[in-house]
């Protein structure tokens, strides 16, 4: 085994630092799982774990990194043996732990799963966290009685990681599929796809500014939050609801209680950190099977090295990101 290797550490010193280090095993965490990385992604959670203000990090020095795939080199639990193929994602990875972003990394055993049959390793960091969010999203939305024939579901932040996974697991179950976005060259690749309209922001947010406003979508996909998500509220069908996850516009919602309460639309929140381990396995197990676009990779916006990662990161906080940024280790 190799006794260093490289990783992408953040660090507060006299100065704030982002750069590719060597390490050595010893340097690794507790956990029972020793992994080999094979890939990981960019996240929106990364870049904030990249900046000195991001309010992620809290103990420095630190490799981020919220998605992992890879082999495992060694197990002190049962359930996981040498040269088996596994991910591991959310809990406290890439944000309390040291995450993804590095040649090996060791797991608690409870956040590791088996890869699912139906997916490389490649393909499950194509989907990541945000995959994960957007297949848990489409899972609430159709226990809330979303069908591909009940009328149309919007998906918001199109062209970001969740958003276009949303949009294309959307498109291979059927629905019609309305795409809002920000970037106006994004037609195409949203079409692609699968996107049967395209809508700028400004139509999401726009209308009559009533709490209540023509009824335009069955159910939607929201990962942007603020006050695009209070203007979206007003424009659900009776009955529908919004599966949200995020909040690039925001934290704070300004929106009345009069969509909850005379058209019976829920607001089911989506948390993909903490989600347990038996519910996760199902999650993605759909994403292998029903779930997985005809084109997953065309949701891939570009592969990179660790040495490319600071740029990266620095890309996705600017929104200068369209769909998935795999991180290949080895």
């Amino acid at each position: 085994m190799t006794e260093t290797f490289k990783a992408l550490v953040v660090d507060k010193g006299e100065t704030f630092s982002v750069a590719v280090q060597p390490l050595s095993l010893e340097k690794l965490p507790a956990g029972e799982v020793l992994i080999r990385v094979a890939y990981s992604s960019v996240n929106y959670k990364d870049g904030l774990a990249s900046i000195p203000n991001g309010n992620i990090v809290r103990n420095y020095p630190f490799i981020p990194g919220i998605d992992l795939s890879g082999t495992v080199v060694s197990s002190a639990d049962p359930r996981f043996h040498e040269g088996q193929a596994v991910i591991a994602t959310g809990y406290g990875i890439g944000v309390s732990h040291y995450g993804g972003f590095s040649e090996y990394a060791r797991i608690p055993a409870g956040w590791v799963m088996p890869l699912p049959a139906g997916l490389s390793l490649r393909e499950a960091m194509i989907y990541g966290t945000a995959g994960f969010t957007a297949a848990m999203s489409i899972q609430a939305l159709e226990a809330h009685g979303a069908a591909p024939d009940k009328g149309k579901v919007l998906v918001t932040g199109a062209t970001g990681g969740v958003g276009g996974t949303a949009v294309a697991m959307l498109a291979k179950k059927g629905y019609q599929i309305t795409a809002s976005t920000g970037r106006a060259d994004a037609d195409s690749y949203l079409k692609t796809l699968g996107a049967a309209e395209i809508i700028s922001r400004e139509e999401v947010s726009g209308g009559s500014g009533k709490p209540l406003d023509k009824q335009l979508w069955q159910a939607a996909v929201d990962s942007v939050g603020g006050a695009p998500l209070a203007a979206l509220l007003s424009k659900i069908a009776y009955g529908g609801s919004v599966a949200a996850s995020g909040l690039t516009a925001g934290t704070a919602v300004p929106a009345t209680v009069l969509p909850f309460i005379l058209r019976g639309v829920s607001l089911l929140g989506i948390d993909t950190v903490a989600c347990p381990i038996e519910q996760r396995i199902q999650i993605w197990e759909r994403m292998a099977s029903d779930l997985k676009p005809e084109r997953l990779d065309a949701l891939v916006d570009r592969e990179i090295t660790l040495t490319e990662l600071p740029a990266a990161l620095e890309d996705i906080l600017a929104s200068n990101t369209r769909g998935r940024v795999l991180v290949r280790l080895s």
